[in-house]
């Protein structure tokens, strides 16, 4: 059986994508394998996923990275949540934090204890019963207590913010150390094997050739092998997701060091902002068909912090998916397998996922047809319930302020994402699918938050009375309020844990 084993793993193109597969296989294949990264110099990456959502954790743990050592080495600082500004109304806000909400009463969840006092007019603002979205709203932090048992501070979930060209590096040298080998050089051409047309060996501009069995794209957009080389096909939902450009620039930090990012919605499109230790990461994702692309630059320069640190830069882009991730011997992480735009931080964790489900169903070299099918199933599951819940930001607006969102407000939206909507509005019930990335809490708080109202609750949320219920209610707010004054700045917290080297910030 041994020499059915393939030999040699070539990654094409560096990056945050080819750089965290690289380290992945290096580490779980253990020098069994030959992995192999090319990548040019001449060509730059996209590197504007700063912000990351709690599963990045176990990702670092895996590799057994030094979680302060890392946030040193890439400018990094914590996240708890994300902040959604002007995405119901002009001036309404709601954060989407990670984490739980209260704690378990009897046979129901927290929520339909509190959909029930809320629909009642007896209840606090939702936000009152998470300590990370209550932390984040104060400006603090610190890493999960475990040892504390059922108080809050055992429940604080928390993601990075970073700067990914860093984090690349740092995983470059990481996996350079476990027996990665980078080759530098420019593709010129792709070779496939005439019997059944798989990828055979890359040709260099200086004529050398680099062979392999498996391959895995991480070129960015124009899938070099995926697209370019296989003609895979991508299934664009633009129809759904129409801003198709952004626009990024950094900039001085000149407030306070926040613990969670912000999403604020312009005239046709959004803005984020994402802190690190040394500087401001700030983009506008916009729709082309509503605003000029030298519009929305100015609409970007007109709402930084600080002094800009560079000349904006614009990326083009079409939301969707490959129709296959996997084809062939040809296995495409990050944008060359698709691209979600950033607005729940998801590009990394899909690169994650996407090297977990690799390793899920490593090949041989007969390369099972089976095998590879179910790959692009889960692949597909994911990348479609990842578009339902973005979808649903831009469907639930409320503004009437501008043209581009009440397009969103009045589209058609699939037919998985209508279920959901249409279930939660008559019960508040939230119902998740397998392995769907995005939690119960995490649809709860991004529904309610843009304005979308359940019209009653579970009947089993009756089955004790209202003054119980308000008791356990306010023994959650204020038992969260309690912990919040023993919680330090999360800015005091970066600079005693993990602050960048000086010279480098």
């Amino acid at each position: 059986m041994d020499n059915k084993l393939i030999d040699t793993i070539v990654i094409v193109g560096g990056g945050t994508s080819g750089w965290m597969t690289a380290a992945a296989l290096a580490k779980v294949l253990r020098g069994k394998y030959k992995i192999q990264v090319v990548e040019s110099d001449e060509i730059g990456t996209v590197g504007v996923g700063e912000a990351t959502i709690p599963m990045i954790r176990r990702f670092n743990q895996v590799l057994e990275i030094d979680e302060d050592e890392f946030l040193r080495e890439t400018q990094g600082t914590f996240k708890l949540g994300i902040e959604f500004v002007n995405w119901g109304r002009p001036g309404e806000r709601y954060m989407h934090g990670f984490g739980v909400f209260g704690q378990d009463l009897w046979t129901v969840g927290f929520d339909q204890y509190w959909q029930r006092m809320h629909q009642a007019g007896k209840a606090l603002d939702l936000e009152a019963y998470s300590i990370n979205r209550m932390a984040a709203r104060a400006n603090k932090f610190m890493r999960a207590q475990p040892d504390l048992g059922n108080s809050p501070l055992a429940d604080i979930v928390h993601a990075f913010h970073f700067d990914a060209s860093l984090y690349a590096r740092y995983l470059r040298r990481y996996s350079e150390a476990l027996g990665v080998q980078r080759i530098e050089g420019r593709i010129v051409d792709v070779l496939l094997r005439g019997s059944n047309g798989h990828v055979d060996s890359l040709q260099l501009d200086d004529g050398r050739r680099v062979a392999g069995e498996l391959f895995v794209d991480c070129s960015g957009f124009r899938g070099l092998l995926i697209e370019q080389t296989l003609q895979t096909g991508y299934e664009d939902w633009t129809h759904w997701l129409p801003c198709d450009r952004a626009v990024a620039v950094p900039c001085e930090s000149v407030s306070e060091l926040l613990p969670y990012t912000r999403s604020t919605a312009h005239q046709a499109g959004w803005q984020w902002r994402i802190p690190l230790q040394n500087r401001i990461g700030n983009g506008h994702v916009f729709c082309s068909a509503y605003i000029s692309e030298d519009e929305a630059t100015a609409v970007l320069m007109a709402n930084l912090d600080g002094a800009p640190l560079a000349e904006p830069r614009t990326l083009r882009f079409a939301t969707g998916m490959r129709r296959q991730a996997w084809n062939r011997n040809v296995v495409a992480v990050g944008l060359a397998g698709g691209f979600m735009e950033p607005l729940e931080s998801t590009s990394i964790h899909l690169v994650q996922t996407a090297i977990a489900r690799l390793l899920a169903f490593f090949p041989d070299r007969s390369f099972n047809p089976l095998d590879i099918d179910e790959y692009n199933r889960q692949s597909r599951f994911e990348f479609e319930r990842i578009r339902d819940f973005i979808i649903l930001h831009y469907h639930l607006n409320q503004r009437e302020d501008a043209p581009f969102w009440q397009h969103c407000r009045e589209m058609e939206i699939p037919a998985t994402l209508q279920q959901k909507i249409d279930l939660y509005r008559a019960h508040g019930r939230i119902v998740r699918e397998g392995s769907e990335l995005f939690a119960e809490v995490g649809w709860l708080q991004v529904m309610h938050g843009q304005g979308l109202r359940a019209q009653g609750h579970h009947p089993l949320a009756s089955l004790i009375t209202e003054p119980e219920v308000a008791e356990y209610l306010d023994n959650v707010s204020g038992v969260i309020g309690k912990c919040l004054q023993v919680m330090p700045g999360h800015a005091e917290y970066v600079a005693r844990h993990c602050a960048a080297p000086a010279a480098r910030r």
